[in-house]
């Protein structure tokens, strides 16, 4: 019994020196918690996707409205929903949020099962679903902030990205199987239940140790200021530049992949959950790496390599005329997003100060989502009118060009900084 101990000890002490953000106990509940949910979001966001294609006879341009006015609420409230997040402990919004997210599944499950739905109610589901993410997202980000150490931030978010990766890997298999099985339908109730395990989860965690300082101006000063802040400071705003501007143009994957799998290379709903799965396996792999070698700095690298190669990834997507060699192109595409959103999302909560996280994480919201919705009416317009081959083609142009201007921006200021 005691060497049975010793052992587990030492097991223990290995696994927390490799993944050092599993020492800590709020961490780990909410990261199991988000392990079982995530995999039911990608079921549905597979399901959701595949649902719009039916309903609107394969409309690249109308699934890019749903994926426009599941955003939008981002781009318009996300400053007001950091503002709103710092008077609160990020634990009980998100315990709203989760259980929002959790309804709208079920509602949606509910439509679909009784085949009563139309494209209209995804549109209503869709901007209530972007509703409650605006305010998800910041309060999300923050709170691994509260929950661990900076030192371990980055171990933190790249194991958060790990799991929403493996969900990726894992999700879209299963809805794939699921709809040719069950129906769509499945897809969304699955989802609805899996709010549960992350609900539970942040139920559990201790946060007596959590003490909030209310700034006690108004909401629209502490906006005010919070844009000033990131203005004055290059190492937060240039990463948020640099990841609108991605975000814009090169991460509408949820458009494009499955017009791609059902339109250009007509390989139906499992071809489309297996070119998933090789996007989500190259990002998780990235995310494991990234998870162990995090801490010990020297990564900034990776973070150009993500930028990049991202780009570069939609071209080769441009040219594929064959199953494999899209497979390819999103396994590469995979890995550069993922490392560029990781290392952005720690580069900006590292640099950030506590009393300001709440804020430059909604800036961070809507860089990463709020702009997604023009460069989802933008793919989908092009795919719609010039073919999808295009749309990944000149995105690809579009974003390596001004990765470069703003990364040779980039460098000039930091010249410029007194040393």
């Amino acid at each position: 019994m005691g060497d049975a101990c010793i052992m587990k000890g030492k097991w223990l002490d290995s696994l927390y020196r490799t993944f050092p953000a599993l020492s800590y106990r709020n961490f780990r509940l909410f990261w199991f918690g988000q392990a079982i949910s995530l995999i039911g979001t990608w079921i549905q966001n597979v399901g959701q996707g595949w649902l719009v294609l039916e309903l609107t006879n394969n409309s690249a341009y109308m699934l890019g409205i749903v994926t426009m006015l599941q955003t939008l609420p981002v781009l318009l409230l996300s400053l007001v929903a950091g503002a709103f997040v710092e008077r609160f402990p990020k634990r009980n919004v998100l315990l709203v949020t989760q259980s929002c997210f959790g309804i709208l599944a079920a509602v949606l499950a509910t439509l679909t099962l009784f085949g009563v739905v139309k494209y209209w109610h995804v549109l209503v589901l869709a901007t209530l679903l972007g509703l409650t993410n605006t305010f998800d997202m910041p309060a999300r980000q923050a709170l691994y902030a509260e929950i661990v150490d900076k030192k371990d931030l980055t171990s933190a978010i790249s194991m958060n990205s790990m799991i929403f990766n493996l969900a990726r890997i894992v999700g879209p298999s299963v809805a794939a199987f699921l709809i040719a099985a069950l129906g769509i339908a499945i897809c969304f109730y699955l989802n609805a239940l899996s709010f549960v395990a992350v609900i539970a989860g942040l139920y559990m965690m201790d946060i007596s140790h959590i003490h909030l300082q209310p700034s006690g101006r108004s909401a629209m000063k502490d906006i005010m200021a919070g844009l000033k802040y990131v203005r004055t400071r290059p190492s937060i705003m240039f990463p948020l530049i640099m990841m609108g501007t991605l975000s814009l143009l090169a991460m509408n994957f949820n458009i494009l992949v499955p017009t791609l799998a059902k339109v250009q290379l007509n390989i139906g709903v499992t071809g489309y959950g297996t070119l998933m799965t090789f996007m989500g396996l190259g990002a998780f792999l990235i995310s494991l790496y990234l998870s162990a070698v995090g801490s010990r700095g020297g990564i900034n690298h990776i973070y150009w390599f993500g930028a990049y190669g991202l780009s570069l990834s939609l071209l080769a997507l441009s040219i594929s005329r064959s199953a494999f060699f899209a497979e390819l192109s999103l396994f590469l595409s995979g890995i550069c997003m993922q490392a560029f959103n990781t290392l952005s999302n720690t580069a900006i909560q590292i640099n950030s100060e506590d009393e300001f996280r709440g804020r430059v994480m909604s800036l961070y919201s809507l860089m990463f989502v709020g702009v997604a919705p023009f460069g989802s009416y933008f793919s989908g317009w092009i795919a719609q009118n010039l073919g999808v081959n295009w749309a990944f083609g000149i995105s690809g142009v579009l974003s390596l060009i001004l990765v470069m201007v703003i990364s040779i921006v980039w460098s000039v200021s930091l010249k410029r900084q007194p040393t």
